[in-house]
């Protein structure tokens, strides 16, 4: 098989490595998926995952937009690329900035050299701040992104 038709087949997850719900989390404080759609996630279709995963960057893109905004996707990518963060290429930018702060946010100082800027409200918050106070707002939100209906894993 060759190399870029593995890579079509992979099955893409919103995973970071960072699973808090093995430690009694209901909702995973990296990715913001619930322990079920966790453990549900390669029996679904890829309809479904790409719906949950359009849902988590909506989330993102909602939650970081009251601290952050950017102002150089290019450059923003550059350095996602320059520190491999891993991103998707349909990824909202908001939502790669989580990613970057959550990687960078104790080695970073000038946010614009990211491409980003904080809002006003954010002004004073140094990078690793900013990231706890997004990761605050991110676990308060994430279960209002969920219906109601359970996951209906595909068989």
């Amino acid at each position: 098989m060759a190399a870029n038709e593995s890579k079509a087949k992979r099955i893409q997850s919103p995973c970071v490595g960072l699973c808090s719900t093995t430690v009694g989390d209901r909702v995973c404080r990296g990715c913001q998926r619930t322990e079920d759609e966790i453990r549900d996630w390669f029996v679904l279709d890829a309809e479904a995952r790409a719906a949950r995963m359009q849902a988590l960057d909506a989330l993102r893109v909602r939650v970081a937009s009251r601290f952050l905004r950017v102002d150089d996707p290019a450059c923003l990518e550059a350095q996602l690329i320059r520190h491999r963060i891993r991103f998707r290429s349909e990824q909202p930018a908001l939502s790669r900035a989580i990613e970057l702060l959550r990687v960078g946010r104790t080695r970073m100082q000038d946010l614009s050299r990211y491409g980003l800027q904080r809002h006003a409200s954010a002004a004073c918050l140094a990078p690793d701040a900013l990231y706890a106070a997004l990761q605050e707002a991110l676990m308060q939100e994430a279960p209002r992104r969920l219906t109601t209906a359970p996951i209906e894993p595909s068989v």
